[in-house]
């Protein structure tokens, strides 16, 4: 005897959007700004009073054609740093191979599979050099905001609503979930770990100005503070045949490489 499975899709789909709409609805009740503001102030405290921390870190960078696709670019990298001037940080995808040093007077940037390097003279802290890679050399570092001694300080004033989503997990991990609309163009929303190490498990930063809403999303693994963190010279050994060129003359360092550069 033929059996015919019963057609649950369209039960499913209603379902599913019914209960869409009953968390939509709840969402107002579940916005209490203070206790996210208080929530993103945890973690900043958290993360500024650690003077080694180390983490594993998978990026995706959305970018969205002429045409109106979405398209996702994905890669993975690692980062250790040691308060308040030394960091090391690869990053790892399709179309670069990256690893960048500091040792609190000279950042080294060093592209892999082309055998490129630069240098340039950044004394300071971590947080000089973050502001350094970003305004000047347009190389910023992936969650810089986050790596900063005081993060919420960095954003806060940026922050025109704050909504509490309450929980969700992160590679298994119970998370509070904040979203924050911003002044300028940009909106970010951030998952932190609950107990006694909050610290960001996701973090994804969406492009409001630009048509389809681009975000650029990094989740956060294998995290680690104090001496749990791997020791670190912080020296940047330069390759057997590396060509040096200028920071902002480095190749394809930036997850957007040149094929989907703008076209006139």
């Amino acid at each position: 005897m033929e059996y015919a499975a019963p057609n649950l899709t369209g039960k499913i789909s209603i379902w599913a959007a019914a209960l869409m709409m009953a968390a939509i609805a709840s969402a107002p009740a579940q916005a209490d700004e203070a206790n996210a503001k208080q929530l993103f102030k945890a973690m900043s405290d958290y993360l500024g009073s650690q003077k080694a921390i180390s983490f594993d870190y998978d990026t995706n960078l959305e970018i969205v054609t002429k045409q109106q696709q979405k398209i996702a670019l994905a890669s993975s990298g690692t980062l250790i740093l040691n308060r308040p001037d030394k960091l090391r940080a690869t990053r790892t995808g399709g179309f670069a191979n990256i690893q960048l040093v500091f040792d609190g007077k000279t950042v080294s940037l060093l592209g892999k599979d082309r055998n490129v390097y630069a240098q340039a003279e950044t004394p300071g802290t971590i947080d000089n050099l973050a502001d350094e890679l970003r305004d000047k050399f347009n190389r910023p570092l992936p969650a810089a905001d986050l790596l900063k001694s005081n993060p919420y300080d960095e954003l806060m004033p940026l922050v025109v609503d704050v909504k509490d989503l309450g929980s969700g997990v992160i590679h298994g991990v119970e998370c509070d979930h904040l979203a924050f609309r911003t002044k300028e163009d940009v909106d970010f929303q951030i998952w932190i770990a609950q107990g006694d190490r909050p610290y960001p498990c996701r973090y994804v930063v969406t492009s409001t100005k630009i048509a389809g809403g681009p975000q650029y999303t990094i989740d956060v693994s294998s995290w680690k503070t104090g001496a749990e963190v791997a020791s670190d010279d912080f020296n940047f050994a330069v390759p057997d045949g590396a060509e040096k060129l200028r920071v902002v003359n480095l190749p394809d360092l930036d997850e957007v490489p040149d094929v989907f550069a703008m076209k006139n």
